[in-house]
């Protein structure tokens, strides 16, 4: 019976030990999946994209969710494009034109979804895009733009 308990703890020890691997590799994935992802494209800074929105220097595109939208608002001056789109490319051209050179900047959260499809949309030959890597809600890269106290319009989806 004590030779089988000692095999029991072992056995537990084990497993708990094998079970906390696993789960801080499951933790590793998950903060990586949500880091961006470097490039050498433009930045701006929330108020920068504003400006240059306003300023009519750059499209904006919000590439966040319809959720997204309803619950924080969209940044004013932006065109509301989900990423996630089946026809994102011809979504965009319809509001940047045939143009692939016209600045295009992307915002989302906090600037993983933007800065993964700054660096899809250079692949696909656009030389002008730009990444907001600050998104909505803030991120390393600065408060965001509501904390920013930039204007936020009620999404009308």
């Amino acid at each position: 019976m004590a030779g089988s308990q000692a095999d029991n703890s072992t056995l537990t020890r084990r497993l708990m030990l094998l079970g906390g691997a696993a789960a801080a590799g499951g933790f590793g994935y998950w903060w990586h999946r949500r880091q961006p992802p470097t490039h050498d494209q433009p930045r701006l800074t929330a108020a920068e994209a504003f400006a240059a929105a306003r300023d009519g220097g750059i499209i904006l595109v919000d590439i966040r969710t319809p959720q997204e939208w309803r619950a924080s608002g969209v940044p004013v001056g932006s065109h509301q494009i989900d990423m996630r789109r089946g026809d994102f490319m011809a979504a965009l051209q319809a509001v940047a034109g045939p143009d692939r050179t016209v600045p295009v900047a992307l915002i989302c959260a906090r600037g993983v979804r933007s800065a993964r499809l700054t660096l899809a949309l250079a692949e696909a030959g656009f030389t002008n895009v730009i990444d907001v890597p600050e998104g909505m809600l803030g991120s390393a890269a600065g408060p965001g733009w509501i904390a920013g106290n930039l204007p936020v319009a009620r999404w009308q989806g």
